[in-house]
């Protein structure tokens, strides 16, 4: 079952610094029939409790949660039932497995025995996360992550949004492993990529995921309603 219902979405970021601010947010954009869900993190959560923030996005929507916890699976892999049973509430969560392969099983092994969808990342929107680019990981780490979490059954993927070269290979190799996948990119408007060009790379299932060009935005709902222009592109 999918975790957004529709092919194509934009995800509010809620990184905002607190409930009212959050309310405030999904009260300018719940009703907008392209917003797909909302993207919580530890700006919130840590201050505030899972609970609260859930409970806060509950009131006025009922889209999905996914839980992004910037950035879970980086933990040996006995911790992973216990991540997973602290996310309880959220419809899905967000892990980034740079531990290695053992972690990224053990977790999504996890997620299954707690029923909690996962989304898988690799590769970031920022500079010098690669090798290559003067960064800690190595080159190739982003397609394991990749080809294993499709190996072991996930469909969903984060891509980075402002390096639609780079959907468009990871989108070759998760097909390889006959995953067919859904991706979710940030590293739109703030980080300046193109909702346009990275829909185009990802295909059909892609989800938006922004924050600094929604959230502070001088109008929210406007905002948000023009980047969902750029779904129909």
């Amino acid at each position: 079952m999918a975790i957004i219902p529709s092919d194509r979405s934009i995800i509010p970021s809620c990184d905002v610094d607190s409930l009212e601010r959050l309310k405030e947010l999904v009260e300018a954009t719940g009703d907008i029939e392209e917003i797909g869900g909302y993207k919580i993190g530890f700006t919130l959560v840590i201050p505030f409790g899972m609970k609260a923030v859930i409970n806060t996005i509950r009131m006025l929507s009922g889209k999905p949660i996914i839980y992004d916890h910037q950035k879970a699976a980086t933990d040996i892999p006995d911790v992973g039932a216990g991540f997973m049973r602290a996310c309880a509430g959220a419809d899905a969560v967000i892990l980034f497995p740079a531990m290695g392969p053992e972690t990224l099983k053990a977790w999504v092994a996890a997620a299954k025995e707690e029923n909690m969808p996962v989304i898988v990342g690799g590769e970031m929107t920022h500079k010098a996360y690669l090798a290559k680019d003067g960064g800690f990981v190595s080159d190739d780490a982003p397609e394991k992550m990749y080809s294993l979490a499709a190996k072991l059954g996930v469909a969903d993927f984060v891509v980075p949004g402002n390096k639609p070269e780079r959907i468009a290979h990871y989108k070759r190799i998760i097909e390889s492993c006959g995953i067919s996948p859904t991706f979710y990119s940030p590293g739109l408007v703030a980080q300046g990529g193109s909702a346009a060009k990275a829909a185009k790379a990802a295909g059909r299932r892609w989800h938006a995921i922004v924050g600094r060009g929604i959230y502070d935005a001088p109008d929210m709902r406007k905002a948000a309603a023009e980047l969902a222009k750029a779904l129909k592109q």
